[in-house]
């Protein structure tokens, strides 16, 4: 089978969906691997360590998509990349579709398969592959708000650990799962207030164990996400409905009644925000201000982090490609109903209810 590694062209990404020691475990097994020029450079991989792994670097995008059985990305495919598809191809990446109703249409109009790494499970209904730039995102959304909460970036000049004799900053966390709680870790390691909002209880009990009340935990009702948002220096949106569009917890209202300065980093860009305002936003312009409320909305947040990110991600991809391209896609998920989970569009169709949902497109079940 042919692997095909295009250069991600999204604003500042700089991850690559194959590293050369996955390249050349892919070769060992018999089949072939094309590469975009420069397509790990960003990431530190330069096209002669896919060489020598055994891969060939291709002529341009075009020749990785036109050689290509299977295509391995980061982020869902722009629409030029759309073009270069053809019927009965499969694509592997991050797709997000609840909130790219473009790419959707384009990627059912091209009669591939398409695979997301953000809604494939584990047996134990886990999800292996977001999880790793879930890590990621969730620590980086705190030095990041911290960042915005400088005055010189337009925040109200808040030091989120304080110092002695002045309060420390308050965080709250909408969402407790992978990205929220890798968020408190690294609000509490800064020193700052947070609290946690989830509608689990025993999730939040657990949290609470582990912190031995380092932190507030409050089930996530609209009285309490008030109450929290209004006194907030930094709003992290940490929701994830697996496929699905995230619900708006926070209104265009409560936002006009934050403080003016605070800051909404909101991590659930990608499945549409978590908060009324929000919109996706570049590395290149990443944030804007609402009711004097800082934004920062950038969807591809790990991409800034490319050489731990990559390594993060295809420590947890390859089992499953290496799982595809063995086997074939139709044996893999009908032997693996998690990773039949991960199939968002074939052949057409849109097979993924989340994403018909979304979009008010008929659903047909995979399986």
């Amino acid at each position: 089978m042919v692997i095909g590694i295009p250069k991600e062209i999204k604003d500042h990404e700089y991850r690559v969906g194959l590293l050369p020691d996955g390249a050349a475990a892919l070769c060992q097994r018999g089949h072939d691997v094309w590469v975009e020029p420069s397509a790990g450079t960003g990431s530190g991989f330069s096209d002669d360590e896919y060489r020598k792994a055994g891969a060939t670097i291709a002529g341009s995008k075009a020749e990785v998509f036109e050689k290509a059985d299977v295509i391995v990305k980061v982020k869902e495919p722009v629409l030029s990349e759309c073009n270069l598809f053809r019927p009965g191809q499969v694509l592997f990446t991050y797709l997000h579709l609840a909130a790219v109703p473009e790419v959707t249409k384009e990627l059912l109009n091209r009669k591939i398969t398409a695979i997301a790494y953000e809604t494939t499970e584990a047996t134990d209904r886990s999800l292996p592959m977001l999880k790793p730039m879930s890590e990621i995102a969730g620590r980086m959304s705190v030095q990041i708000g911290a960042q915005y909460l400088e005055k010189i970036h337009g925040g109200h000049g808040v030091l989120l650990g304080g110092v002695p004799g002045v309060e420390p900053g308050k965080v709250v966390i909408l969402g407790a799962g992978v990205v929220g709680a890798s968020a408190i870790r690294m609000a509490v390691g800064l020193g700052a207030q947070v609290t946690v909002m989830n509608l689990d209880v025993e999730r939040l009990r657990m949290l609470d164990d582990q912190y031995h009340g380092r932190i507030v935990t409050r089930a996530a009702s609209s009285t309490a996400v008030e109450e929290a948002v209004c006194s907030a220096d930094l709003v992290i949106g940490a929701v994830l409905v697996p496929g699905a569009k995230a619900p708006k917890l926070v209104s265009r209202s409560l936002v006009s009644r934050m403080k003016p300065g605070s800051v909404i980093v909101d991590v659930s860009v990608d499945q549409g925000g978590c908060v009324e305002t929000t919109r996706p936003t570049t590395h290149s312009d990443p944030v804007y201000v609402v009711d004097g409320v800082v934004h920062y909305c950038v969807a591809n947040m790990p991409g800034i982090v490319p050489r731990t990110a990559t390594y993060a991600l295809t420590n947890a991809t390859m089992p499953y490609l290496i799982n595809l391209v063995t086997n074939g896609v139709e044996r893999a998920i009908r032997d693996d109903p998690g990773f039949a989970k991960g199939v968002n569009v074939k052949d057409g169709r849109v097979v993924h209810q989340g994403v018909a949902d979304a979009h008010g497109l008929p659903f047909t079940p995979l399986l």
